[in-house]
């Protein structure tokens, strides 16, 4: 009889530490948010958690956070292939992260990692913030229907101005993708395109609005960049192509860079590349286009420009037949 007490004493003792430790390590492959939330939740869509920081940790990898009310829910970093939805996208009812003294999403995800953010605004409080988005590592990040702005406070490593969407890849191969994004009121760049030295990063830039920052975009060293059916107005500068140690390659194709305060697209230094098509640049302060020694500009001629203050032109600006080169 002791035997058997003592056996079944055994057997409850492992079923209880099954029963505890199941629940630890779950994960579910879709978790809620909500303003009415609370991080202690299992984020399940009838106990939702209150921030993506305390969701993400019960979220599998390639699963997906969903805001169930335009709440605030608090800037979180990303460090496995995740997507981050909030709803209705612009317009609707959207949830929002504010992020000031810091980068509202920071993305340190796995080389094969993809990480999705849709539906939802990035607010970095009037510049205080530093980066909407910062990605790191990773093999991609795609933003769909996405708000940014107020960013550009000094603070992220380098110690540069961050920007609406700082895309610095630390690893080559590293994608990013945007469509139907809004980038305002940036203190630095609305999109910064910066590899670290010696990798190249590529990226699409589609149907985003890129109006009323320092740079409506720019792309520093390694980067291979192309942005169709896009506008850049109301910056300081819309476009700016910059080479410091490696070779980028920008193409700009069905866009519109209009009213800025200085330059239309600035080139500068050796080994920058530019490719323009299908084109309207008009009403920028100083030139059109600002090509800067050592870069090069190349046109397939079917691009318009009118009432800029004229181009300067140092470096080298062709025109490509409109056949395939």
């Amino acid at each position: 009889m002791l035997r058997f007490t003592k056996m079944t004493g055994i057997l409850a003792a492992g079923v209880l530490a099954l029963m505890w430790a199941v629940p630890a390590q779950a994960q579910a492959s879709r978790t809620w948010i909500s303003g009415v939330g609370d991080d202690v939740n299992p984020c399940s869509r009838t106990a939702p958690c209150k921030t993506f920081a305390g969701a993400i940790s019960k979220t599998a990898a390639g699963g997906e956070i969903d805001c169930l009310d335009p709440a605030g829910y608090g800037a979180v970093t990303v460090t496995k292939s995740i997507t981050l939805d909030c709803g209705g996208g612009m317009g609707g009812q959207v949830g929002s992260i504010l992020a000031s003294g810091s980068n509202g999403i920071t993305v340190f995800a796995g080389g094969t990692d993809k990480v999705k953010v849709r539906n939802m605004t990035i607010n970095g409080f009037n510049g205080l913030g530093i980066s909407g988005i910062r990605f790191n590592t990773g093999q991609s990040l795609i933003v769909e229907h996405v708000g940014i702005f107020g960013f550009g406070a000094v603070g992220n490593s380098p110690a540069v101005a961050g920007a609406g969407i700082d895309f610095d890849p630390q690893v080559a191969g590293s994608r990013l993708f945007t469509r139907d994004v809004e980038v305002q009121n940036n203190l630095a760049s609305g999109i910064m395109v910066h590899p670290v030295s010696g990798v190249a990063g590529t990226a699409l830039i589609n149907n985003t609005a890129m109006m009323n920052n320092a740079v409506g975009i720019t792309v520093n060293d390694g980067g291979v960049v192309t942005v169709v059916n896009s506008q850049m107005s109301g910056n300081n500068k819309g476009a700016l192509a910059q080479v410091t140690t490696v070779a980028l390659t920008l193409n700009l194709d069905g866009d519109t860079i209009s009213s800025n305060g200085v330059f239309g697209l600035q080139t500068a230094g050796a080994g920058a590349t530019v490719t323009l098509s299908n084109n309207g640049i008009y009403n920028n302060t100083t030139n059109g286009i600002n090509a800067g020694a050592g870069t090069t500009v190349n046109s397939f001629g079917n691009n318009r420009m009118g009432t800029n203050a004229g181009n300067a032109n140092a470096g080298t600006i062709t025109t490509l037949s409109p056949a395939l080169q």
